[in-house]
């Protein structure tokens, strides 16, 4: 009979993962993310830590550890911690801190999930600090905000008034920009050679003018633009599909399999000036050879989907860049969801809102747009 300390571990000899308790030691996402050398370490942090949750994580005092399905479980909320770290930081580490826990779970606070999954998350962060300080006297965790899916802490509290609305369009059409090529003297464009090579991740001497014009391109505007119109949540940009885009009639087309958190279409009404900064981003990524292949409509430079920490990096970039005041705030990516959400009630009603964000009724489900695309589009206009 196999001892307690090997139950539920495995080692494929065709070089297919390890598990604990059914969970992978190393997920496919975090192998895609890791070289070889990396998975190997990542791989044995995992199978201490799985092992300890185990066999004694629960009270290691008297030597009981978590049900199976709860390791499972806490096992890929861990993973997806791990992986938050490694985009945040822009590195693989496995040195993960206090700081970095309350940073992700204010991440969760602000962004579009269920109450369990916040709850469930802390919880296994919670067993994932206590094992660093059983195994390596790590620092103990208290957490600066207790996520117990409270109704009033769904999004988070402050959104952007009308006018930061029209200094975030105006922002991103200045993000980024460079000078033209050719205004440019010789020390002039070697100085911003150096400047690209490093923003792209290429050689100075592949710069060219092609890579200027690149710049400035429509991809951040585009991206702005069709956020503060339809309230876009992370995940959705992240899903964001060229096919999506119906320029002839500004809206966003959504299908069911695309939908977060529904399984209806729906259509998103966006200003003129939205499809046009749409339409040229489409016809300009076909430049791009990362997008070869791919439907996604906009990727990080990282030929990543976009997500919560790389589009709150952005917004950060963006509320400077427009001198927004952000002290004593609490902004992230979908306080632009609110201001829509807040703004468009104010100016249409609470049924423009509800369709324009693709919100659902608990009681009821809406089989039509009761609110047309025209209306929903003028009172955009309105609010900025």
């Amino acid at each position: 009979m196999p001892s307690k300390s090997n139950e539920g571990a495995k080692e494929d000899t065709d070089g297919e993962t390890a598990k604990v308790c059914k969970a992978p030691l190393v997920t496919e996402p975090a192998r895609k993310r890791l070289n070889q050398r990396q998975i190997v370490d990542y791989k044995e942090e995992r199978r201490s830590l799985l092992t300890w949750l185990r066999d004694i994580g629960k009270n290691p005092s008297r030597g009981k550890g978590y049900a199976s399905d709860t390791v499972y479980n806490r096992a890929y909320r861990i993973d997806a911690f791990y992986r938050w770290v490694w985009e945040f930081e822009g590195a693989y580490t496995t040195t993960l801190t206090t700081d970095h826990a309350d940073a992700y779970c204010r991440e969760l606070l602000a962004g579009d999930y269920s109450d369990n999954h916040r709850a469930n998350t802390q919880k296994a962060l919670k067993s994932l600090f206590k094992w660093r300080q059983y195994q390596r006297g790590g620092d103990k965790w208290e957490p600066t905000i207790t996520l117990t899916g409270a109704p009033p802490s769904r999004q988070p509290k402050d959104f952007f008034e009308k006018d930061e609305r029209t200094a975030l369009r105006e922002a991103a059409l200045e993000y980024g920009t460079v000078p033209h090529y050719n205004s440019l003297s010789a020390d002039e464009r070697q100085t911003w050679k150096r400047h690209l090579a490093q923003r792209f991740g290429i050689p100075v001497e592949g710069v060219n003018a092609d890579t200027f014009e690149r710049a400035n391109g429509w991809k951040i505007p585009s991206l702005v633009q069709a956020t503060l119109d339809g309230g876009l949540r992370p995940k959705e940009v992240g899903r964001a599909r060229v096919s999506w885009v119906d320029t002839d009639n500004s809206v966003l087309r959504i299908p069911p399999e695309d939908a977060t958190k529904s399984n209806d279409a729906w259509t998103v009404a966006i200003r003129p000036q939205t499809s046009q900064a749409l339409q040229r981003w489409i016809g300009e990524r076909e430049c791009y050879d990362k997008y070869s292949g791919t439907d996604r409509l906009w990727l990080t430079r990282e030929s990543n989907p976009y997500g919560s920490t790389s589009l709150n990096r952005l917004l950060e970039n963006l509320c400077e860049q427009a001198e927004i005041d952000t002290t004593h705030r609490d902004l992230s990516w979908y306080s632009i969801r609110h201001s829509v959400g807040t703004l468009l009630t104010n100016e249409r009603d609470l049924e423009a809102a509800r369709v324009q964000l693709r919100h659902q009724s608990r009681t009821t489900t809406m089989k039509y747009d009761s609110v047309s695309t025209d209306d929903r589009r003028d009172a955009l206009d309105r609010i900025g």
